[in-house]
């Protein structure tokens, strides 16, 4: 079977099967399928259908309302937005470095957001599938069955949870849509007795991360076939690394490996980003495909996240984590680890490495006191960049000299995913449902390969260029009154 990459072979001889929405997930997917009268599916499609435009109206707002602005994209992973915003923000107003103590506020807040939004996908979105079984019966694949089937991991999931938020909301003054980080610093410092009460929860916190990598460790242990075929393929990984080589989630520059785990690019200075990275639109989907200008878009496409981010890296500053990289990378037995469900043991690697620099940061005498704010020569330009939980956030503005930003371009975690993520989706329709019955089980199959990059779909939907669209006009009785469709080449079409 011959799986087509954009179009099926006489589509309208084929029967069309949507999963829609795509469940436990940030945002609105959905997911089509075109198969013949014998089940052999010919297409398979991960759809982005909602469009949010922030690209547009941040224009002509003024520079310093952008960075609380850009984190009403999400309420999962505002803080990335917020703090990717006043890092390019910075370059505009030539602040950079910033301070010590703005560095460790925008730090701490930072690993609290990976913490956070870690402990919340892997227990509450996706241990449902792992625990019970991707065809497991539905009424139970919820956070709601795990807490009733294995409800200590259910609660240590939660208070982790809860940690990260509390150090949000100390950081940035709430738990979402915060106010902490501002261009050029930040505008609170940690009190002592915030700091006090979590350094307290610190020990607990600690021994529940590392629980959670041994839970994810065992589920591949317990079934090593699946967890390395699921959904699987080789390809590049991006993400940012410190100078040395090291993991750094909140800075660095730009390195890409190659199927075969050598470098392909490495320190590459964020600013100049778009020397390295383009982006394709396709007509089907308001999320664009990024790819290595070098190697073209068929070739050039890449993964973020959790499972580039601990392979890319040279080694984790921290010993719990690192000592867990090493078992990882072991995993591979000497090859990168390509496989998709992979991404939940790397990301609670990643939250083990969280805690441990949670810990670090709060014994920074710079958090409890030290400059705010910093200034520099003025800048008409500025690009910030930092390891969202999802993976590599890119945030480009251009300002004016009245102080209003003239162009805005995201390129968002999701977004670099989006080919990987159709690449895993028909992965698993080729092998699991591919001339088979479809049974809601089998379905969940897709659902479950697309969770594992823990996609944040409204973050992701920016269109560049046209887009296609479908106005449809019903009267209150649900008569169609009118319909009109606009083609991605901006032709309209009514129906009569």
């Amino acid at each position: 079977m011959t799986f087509a990459l954009e179009t099926a072979a006489h589509p309208e001889r084929l029967r069309r099967v949507a999963i829609d929405p795509v469940s436990r997930v940030e945002g609105h997917g959905k997911v089509t399928l075109l198969l013949d009268a014998n089940n052999h599916i010919e297409q398979v499609r991960l759809h982005i259908v909602e469009f949010r435009g922030f690209e547009k109206f941040i224009e002509g707002r003024p520079y310093w309302e952008v960075p609380v602005m850009v984190q009403r994209l999400c309420g999962i992973c505002p803080v990335s937005h917020h703090l990717a915003a006043a890092k390019a923000f910075d370059r505009v107003l030539g602040a950079t470095p910033v301070s010590a103590s703005a560095n460790a506020v925008r730090r701490l807040m930072h690993f609290g957001q990976i913490l956070q939004s870690h402990a919340l996908h892997f227990f509450h979105l996706s241990s449902p599938d792992l625990l019970f079984g991707f065809d497991s019966e539905v009424a139970r694949r919820n956070i709601v069955g795990v807490a009733q089937a294995h409800p200590e991991i259910a609660r240590k999931g939660i208070l982790l949870r809860k940690f990260g938020q509390e150090i949000i909301r100390i950081t940035s003054g709430k738990r979402i849509h915060g106010t902490g980080a501002v261009p050029g610093g930040i505008n609170k410092l940690v009190t002592l007795e915030e700091r006090n009460s979590l350094q307290r929860e610190l020990p607990q916190m600690l021994a529940w991360a590392q629980d959670a990598v041994d839970i994810a460790k065992q589920l591949h242990a317990q079934n090593p076939v699946l967890y390395n075929n699921f959904g699987s393929f080789r390809s590049k990984v991006m993400s940012l690394v410190r100078a040395d080589g090291a993991m750094d989630l909140y800075d660095g520059v730009l390195r890409v490996r190659n199927e075969d785990g050598h470098i392909l690019f490495d320190q590459v200075d964020d600013q100049r980003y778009l020397e390295l990275i383009e982006e394709e639109v396709r007509p089907w989907s308001y999320m664009k495909f990024p790819y290595l200008r070098s190697l073209g878009a068929q070739l050039g496409w890449y993964r973020v996240g959790p499972l580039a981010r601990v392979q890319n890296c040279d080694f984790i500053p921290s010993a719990r984590a690192e000592e867990e990289r090493q078992a990882f990378v072991a995993w591979g037995q000497g090859e990168p680890v390509h496989a998709t469900l992979a991404y939940h043991w790397a990301r609670m690697i990643e939250m083990l490495h969280a805690v441990e620099v949670i810990a670090e940061l709060l014994a920074d005498p710079a958090l409890l006191s030290g400059d705010l704010v910093t200034s520099g020569v003025r800048q008409r330009h500025g690009v910030g960049m930092i390891e969202a939980p999802r993976g590599t956030l890119i945030h480009d503005y251009e300002v004016g000299d009245d102080d209003l930003v003239t162009r805005c371009n995201l390129i968002v975690s999701t977004t670099h995913n989006n080919q990987a993520m159709n690449e895993s989706v028909r992965a698993v329709a080729r092998d699991y449902l591919d001339g088979q019955e479809l049974t809601e089980g089998l379905l969940n199959h897709i659902e479950v390969a697309i969770r594992a990059y823990d996609p944040c779909l409204s973050c992701a939907t920016h269109a560049l260029g046209q887009m296609p669209l479908e106005v449809t006009l019903l009267a209150a009785d649900g008569t169609l009154l009118d319909q009109v469709q606009k083609s991605a080449q901006g032709g309209l079409t009514r129906t009569p």
